[in-house]
């Protein structure tokens, strides 16, 4: 059965009645002036049989929808992969090769994300670098900035 173009409430609205109707029968809101002990037990028996019938008759239909939800979710978290996967692969081969700290014109440098004239010309000053933390640890910039170029640089 495809949930998305036939819904199916009936079984759901029975349970709310049933649950309704239990909740009343609870309460006395049924309740006749004349109306004996055992007579009120046997509506509250029907009215639970008829509550378990029908959360009975809905348990496998939510069990099928919560299945679907999570092979929808399975989906999607694959397909993010594979996304994230392609733009990872369209970088590398795009020709955009890590810009190497330590020989790196000012020019390279002023192309990455964030850095301006002044922040390539110290990196210069501040050459040369064994890693590329060494831009944080050096006090050439902050760890904020450095995450937004820490992927595109290098330390040769």
């Amino acid at each position: 059965m495809n949930f998305a173009t036939k819904p199916r409430c009936s079984n759901l609205a029975v349970l709310a009645f049933a649950v309704t109707a239990i909740f009343a029968a609870g309460c006395g809101y049924f309740q006749k002036g004349g109306s004996d002990a055992a007579a009120q037990k046997e509506r509250d028996e029907k009215t639970r049989e008829e509550v378990a019938n029908a959360v009975e008759n809905a348990k496998p239909k939510l069990q099928e929808a919560g299945r679907k939800v999570g092979e929808a979710a399975k989906v999607a978290a694959d397909d993010a992969r594979a996304a994230a996967q392609g733009v990872k692969e369209g970088w590398d081969r795009g020709g955009h090769a890590a810009v190497d700290l330590n020989s790196a014109s000012e020019a390279d440098l002023v192309a990455l994300p964030g850095i301006s004239h002044r922040d390539a010309r110290k990196i210069i000053e501040h050459r040369p670098y064994g890693d590329k933390h060494d831009l944080v640890s050096k006090g050439v910039l902050t760890e904020e900035r450095y995450g937004d170029i820490r992927d595109a640089v290098t330390a040769k």
